[in-house]
């Protein structure tokens, strides 16, 4: 069966962190989410989340030093 036929949560932890890192942009195809919504495992999507949220403050930090000191 063909990748877009399937049903269930069965996507790997990098797709679900694809499709977070997409969300951080806010740019998604309502397609993808559509597929997203019936693919992706909620708990992969929360630690992605988490994960990029780090990331993201830890990046913040570094620029307001740089700036700052």
């Amino acid at each position: 069966m063909s990748d877009n036929g399937r049903t269930g949560r069965k996507s790997s932890f990098g797709q679900s962190l694809k499709a977070v890192m997409w969300s951080f942009f806010g740019v998604r195809k309502r397609r993808d989410l559509e597929a997203d919504a019936t693919q992706l495992n909620p708990l992969h999507v929360i630690v992605a989340a988490l994960i990029c949220a780090a990331v993201f403050i830890g990046l913040l930090i570094l620029v307001v030093h740089a700036v700052v000191g």
